[in-house]
């Protein structure tokens, strides 16, 4: 297959040639000024659910899974990591065991999903920063419970989502970083000595920075500051227009800088379905709107997000100022640093490619060198 577009950041018409699942060459060519833009697949990091498909809950298969790489596949995110949210011990080993069978029965699936997030259950129990996580499954660090999950899936937690408030977060984060697991902070209350602190012992990443806090916090000092002050840390951002408002998304890519930051989508299982109500496990009765708002059916407040990692990217390159290669870069390959090194066009990479228009509507999807329909 060869495929020919024009590079987001320097405007040249690029051929990529892939073999089989892997990119064979990529190399300038002539002409070619109306071709769309050619991009590497989107790297999503947290992944609740899309298309009615969710990878928590009592029902969750393998079957499911698949279904949701694929429906995911089909909107321009090829590498999807599944995402486990605060429940039971053997609620998440349930999911877990689903996504690690998945991968084991279906090849597409083994090659879009490099590991699972779990965020929490080691989270703030505080109405705010706690999120829609429920309160009775919040629990403190454990490293026990952690290699029981690593049992249970076969090493396939890459990514840890915790709040540094609890005192066994410093070991936990240790224990997990020794592991190869990646320690994100998030849904949290602590201190910026805290942060700092779980930051010393080896946590990278700030999970879904500015959502999951209390609606009103100290002027100075926070956790926010204390997060998007941390070279160390590389901030997520939901950029679905109704999580952070444009000023706010775009302040916080200043002080994080492209290079530290990148975007997720953080769907849950009914985005990408008709606008409408609907009755849901988290949040009860919701409303979702045509542009993307997920809803507590009658009231102002999110019951989660349900906009695609590509209309995320779309809407960061609009609203913040930021230029089109640096706001690919933030879907593709900053993620991608985190995964293995995808989300970048180079020879001998996983041969996912993107043809899309210049507002990044996409138009064409290949994931590992095979054409997605549908």
């Amino acid at each position: 297959m060869r495929l020919r577009g024009r590079d987001p950041v320097s405007g040249r018409v690029l051929e990529v040639a892939t073999d089989g699942p892997v990119i064979a060459h990529v190399r300038p060519v002539d002409g070619g000024a109306d071709l769309p833009l050619l991009l590497p697949g989107l790297v999503d990091l947290q992944v609740n659910g899309y298309g009615g498909h969710d990878v928590n809950g009592p029902d969750v298969t393998p079957d499911h899974v698949v279904a949701l790489v694929r429906a995911l596949a089909a909107t321009g995110t090829t590498t999807v990591v599944p995402t486990v949210i605060t429940a039971a011990e053997a609620d998440v080993v349930r999911s877990l065991r689903a996504v690690a069978e998945a991968r084991a029965r279906d090849e597409a699936t083994r090659r879009a999903v490099p590991f699972v997030h779990v965020e929490g259950p080691h989270i703030s129990a505080e109405d705010g920063p706690r999120g829609a996580h429920p309160a009775e499954h919040v629990r403190p660090p454990d490293t026990g419970e952690f290699d029981r999950w690593q049992r249970a899936c076969d090493g396939l937690v890459g990514i840890v989502t915790i709040s540094p408030h609890h005192p066994e977060a410093v070991a936990y984060t240790e224990h997990l970083t020794r592991a190869g697991t990646l320690v994100a902070i998030g849904h949290t209350h602590a201190s910026a000595d805290q942060v700092r602190a779980v930051a010393d012992a080896g946590a990278r990443l700030s999970t879904h920075l500015g959502n999951g806090a209390h609606a009103v916090l100290p002027r100075h000092p926070n956790h926010l500051w204390a997060q998007l002050a941390d070279d160390r840390l590389t901030a997520g951002f939901i950029a679905d227009g109704h999580h952070l408002p444009a000023d706010t998304l775009t302040a916080m890519l200043r002080a994080k800088g492209v290079e530290r930051s990148l975007l997720v989508s953080d769907s849950v299982a009914l985005a990408g379905m008709p606008p409408g109500g609907y009755t849901s496990p988290i949040g009860g009765a919701v409303e979702l709107s045509a542009d993307g708002r997920l809803s507590v059916a009658g009231t102002p407040y999110l019951a989660g997000a349900a906009r695609t990692l590509a209309d995320g990217l779309a809407h960061a390159a609009r609203a913040t100022g930021i230029g089109l290669g640096d706001a690919v870069r933030l879907a593709t390959s900053n993620p991608g640093r985190f995964a293995g090194g995808r989300g970048r066009l180079v020879p001998g990479a996983q041969a996912d490619l993107l043809l899309a228009d210049g507002d990044l509507r996409i138009q064409r999807v290949v994931a590992a060198g095979t054409e997605i329909t549908g």
